[in-house]
């Protein structure tokens, strides 16, 4: 993304505000603007600030969150909001306000990580997708040569040990360049990380089926092996295929 996410973290626990901060500073599309360790401070911040993004704490003293949520959603220029708590039995009602996510603590970075990707879309102008699907041509070094290759024609990419497989229509190519490179050069194409060796085009997506512990197995037009998705990924995954 062109511009930086600005961002307000909201708790009243110091060491929960560090926390969180440290692990969106491993994010560069966000931006901290300011700390707040109140709902009331919360509101003040916001209009001072304009962030762009909340990470706001639930049970805080006098003003909790859910109330500086509706506070917040009231401001002329109002953020989207994360709640960031302890407490899972507050994630209906949290909801109620259109939070884009709910984490719950101890923080874990896979899902933070997935939640920062969700900001992202948000914030991504349809202008900027439409660009990103129109031009351009994947350029991968194989075998001594340079190849082109239309994302469109991409059913999926596969990491095996040191060699990154690219499987599309036409047939399977190998290249040195690492998954998360090629993540970050597809994203506005339409593709989707759904486990650490796996990187979909979700235009061929057609069975996602449940297997264990959260876990789940996915299948590609046109092609007969499964593809596991990681339980961390499921829940995005569902957000982006389904209207």
């Amino acid at each position: 993304m062109e511009s930086k996410i600005k961002t307000l973290i909201v708790d009243d626990e110091l060491y929960s505000r560090d926390e969180l901060s440290h692990l969106l500073e491993a994010h560069p599309s966000i931006q901290i603007v300011g700390e707040a360790d109140s709902g009331e401070a919360a509101i003040l911040k916001a209009i001072q600030l304009q962030p762009d993004v909340v990470f706001l704490d639930v049970e805080m003293p006098k003003v909790n969150g859910m109330d500086a949520a509706k506070a917040l959603l009231e401001l002329r220029k109002s953020p989207i909001i994360v709640f960031a708590t302890a407490y899972p039995e507050f994630a209906v009602e949290a909801f109620r306000f259109n939070a884009i996510d709910y984490l719950l603590k101890p923080f874990d970075e896979e899902l933070l990580e997935e939640t920062v990707k969700r900001i992202e879309k948000h914030f991504q102008t349809s202008e900027e997708k439409e660009k990103g699907k129109q031009t351009g041509k994947l350029a991968i070094d194989s075998s001594g040569e340079i190849l082109y290759l239309e994302p469109k024609d991409i059913l999926y990419i596969v990491r095996d040990e040191k060699v990154t497989k690219l499987i599309t229509k036409m047939g399977e190519y190998e290249t040195k360049i690492q998954l998360k490179d090629l993540e970050s050069r597809l994203e506005s194409f339409g593709f989707f990380r759904i486990h650490k060796s796996f990187l979909v085009n979700l235009k061929y997506v057609t069975r996602l089926t449940p297997w264990f512990n959260g876990a789940y197995q996915l299948e590609i037009e046109g092609r007969s092996e499964q593809l596991s998705v990681s339980r961390n990924y499921v829940k995005a995954l569902r957000t982006s295929l389904e209207i």
